[in-house]
């Protein structure tokens, strides 16, 4: 006999209604994404952690690049 437990209760799972049963699936699947979404999060901070050391060693060693003035755009108009 599968037993599930919530807060200290436990429930047979055999003897679950159909929509009880949905609604524990669509839990499983809720925490599997939310377990995913953590696992990308950890990723991306460890990226961009690993970006913002790189700019700051370019910035310390005096790397920065002065931007350029954009270019002026000129219109002609032709007279008639």
């Amino acid at each position: 006999m599968a037993k599930l437990t919530i807060n200290g209760k436990d429930y047979d799972l055999d003897g679950l209604s159909e929509n009880a049963k949905a609604q524990l699936a669509s839990l499983q699947f809720a925490d599997a994404e939310i377990q995913r979404l953590n696992a990308q999060l950890a990723v991306f901070n460890t990226a961009r952690n690993a970006y913002l050391k790189g700019l700051l060693a370019d910035l310390e060693q005096g790397e920065v690049v002065k931007p350029k003035k954009p270019a002026r755009a000129s219109a002609k108009v032709k007279k008639q």
